[in-house]
């Protein structure tokens, strides 16, 4: 049985993710510190699979702690989730988000390194993509960023690599996920951000639920088939079972990977807006609003090299991926 320790493992991935490893029969640890995800979680993750992940509440910005963690316990590999991800509040309070992200991802490192743990899987984005790539992105384009919180995505990826190159013993996967959405089948778990979402669905599930007047739609005249912006919304559940084929990779290929996984086909903000009223049952409100600052007309990811080294492909469609964050939302407004 593998050890497998998920940072950040109540978040919305992460802890999709723990019930995929559970359900596999991985032995699972989760560390958190719960600023933006709840403890609760854990007990819906029991209800799902009738097992429940170990929980160390920890903060990788405390280094003792998590030396302390690597030193009392033999792990085979850890999947990185733990960091700070609003683009807006990023470029509000860069400096909490470099300390955060960097800071907690250094002392990662140094502890796994120093306990014999050389496989981890880490939780990129699409936004090392930046501003001057065109769809669909491929693992080989140059990656820059435009707020801080996509520079922290980029700057670790070149962390990883380095150490890579200084030691061989070392395997690093970089996911570079899409726009994940959707929620687990059951409803148990789910998107549930704190205060108001910066993301479209969760958004959108509360303007359906009554909670939010209308959806703000950012920019109505990109370069796109209806004006709105596109983006490769892929579901949650198929980006968890990611991580598992990634760590499988990782188990037989030494250095440092970046993988895309995303659906390889775009949505626009209307059409899922319009999927989510299907969904729902219900016609939503929507109010025309300008483009925000650093947003691109169209982003959607090449999935083959997934397919060829990891053996993985999205399964859901944009329909389904709404139909389970609606009922999600039914079940814990």
């Amino acid at each position: 049985m593998r050890h497998i320790v998920v940072t950040g493992g109540a978040g919305f991935i992460g802890s999709h993710c723990c019930v995929e490893l559970l359900e596999a029969g991985d032995q699972v640890t989760i560390l958190d510190n719960f600023c933006n995800s709840k403890p609760e979680t854990l007990d819906r993750i029991a209800e799902i699979i009738g097992k429940r992940p170990d929980l160390v509440e920890l903060d990788l910005c405390d280094e003792q702690a998590t030396e302390q963690f690597f030193a009392t316990h033999t792990v085979d590999a850890v999947i990185h989730f733990a960091g700070l991800k609003a683009v807006g509040e990023s470029c509000q309070i860069p400096l909490t988000y470099y300390h955060n992200n960097l800071t907690g991802t250094l002392n990662l490192l140094r502890s796994m390194g120093a306990h014999g743990c050389k496989r981890l899987v880490f939780s990129s984005s699409a936004t090392v993509y930046g501003m001057n790539n065109t769809a669909p992105f491929t693992e080989d384009m140059p990656t820059s960023a435009t707020n801080p919180y996509g520079w922290t995505k980029q700057m670790i990826e070149q962390i990883l690599m380095d150490t890579a190159a200084s030691d061989p013993e070392w395997s690093f996967v970089a996911l570079r996920y899409f726009n994940p959405i959707g929620a687990h089948p059951s409803g148990l778990i789910g998107e549930d951000p704190n205060g108001i979402p910066n993301n479209l669905v969760p958004y959108i599930a509360k303007v359906a639920c009554g909670q939010l007047a209308h959806l703000n739609v950012f920019g109505n005249d990109y370069d796109t088939p209806d004006g709105t912006g596109v983006r490769d919304y892929i579901h949650v559940v198929d980006l968890a079972k990611g991580h598992l084929c990634a760590l499988d990779y990782a188990e037989t290929a030494a250095g440092f990977c970046a993988v895309n996984l995303g659906t390889g086909n775009g949505a626009s903000v209307l059409e899922v807006l319009h999927a989510y009223e299907e969904a729902c049952g219900k016609t939503l409100p929507y109010v025309i609003a300008p483009r925000r600052a650093g947003d691109i007309a169209t982003s959607y990811a090449d999935p083959s090299k997934a397919k060829t080294l990891l053996r993985w492909e999205a399964k859901s469609d944009l329909l389904t991926m709404c139909k389970d964050s609606w009922n999600f939302t039914l079940k814990h407004q």
